[in-house]
């Protein structure tokens, strides 16, 4: 189970950490599109764990799983590709965009500028956004709001994946539960 993981989720990872540095040169572009994009890379990632499900139920069980272990193997996937994801948005954030939120932050006031907001809400969210670079300047506190932005996706996918793939045995006995019925194999 530990060789399909980790393939699986350092493949998933992987793709992760392409992505972003892939898009750095084209990061601040387009805030609205970095949102599409995100999420999309994020649904492509984790098809790794549907695949690694998959894998691990074809090659080391033996053609069948329960949900349980499914989603097990498909979590464990999860957490190797969120935990990429965070050291690849931790090295371009500290080292490569420093500047991402001063630009996010003057994106979002100009935005509510354009729909004709109150000066009292835009200061409101000027000192909002200032509050926060000080908190995401912090890296545990980066780590950690960085680990639950696409973990929410894997965990669905995973839950997805691990009904579609469960697999009893061929005699309809569930594979979860021991045979006590004296018959010999």
């Amino acid at each position: 189970m530990k060789k399909t993981i980790l393939k699986f989720g350092f493949i998933s990872g992987g793709i992760f950490a392409a992505f972003i540095f892939c898009v750095l040169p084209f990061q601040h572009r387009s805030f609205e599109y970095g949102l599409l994009l995100g999420y999309t890379a994020m649904v492509v990632s984790f098809l790794m764990v549907f695949f690694g499900i998959r894998s691990y139920r074809n090659n080391v069980s033996g053609g069948q799983i329960t949900f349980g272990k499914a989603f097990l193997v498909g979590i464990l996937i999860t957490l190797i590709s969120c935990a990429c994801y965070v050291i690849a948005w931790e090295i371009t954030y500290f080292f490569f965009v420093p500047d991402f939120l001063d630009k996010y932050a003057a994106h979002t006031i100009e935005k509510l500028r354009a729909q004709g907001q109150s000066q009292q809400v835009i200061d409101a969210t000027v000192q909002q956004m200032k509050d926060f670079k000080v908190m995401y300047n912090n890296p545990m506190f980066n780590a950690a709001i960085t680990f639950i932005e696409p973990f929410p996706v894997g965990f669905v996918i995973t839950l997805i994946s691990a009904a579609i793939l469960r697999k009893k045995r061929a005699d309809g006995v569930r594979s979860d539960k021991p045979d006590y019925s004296g018959a010999q194999a």
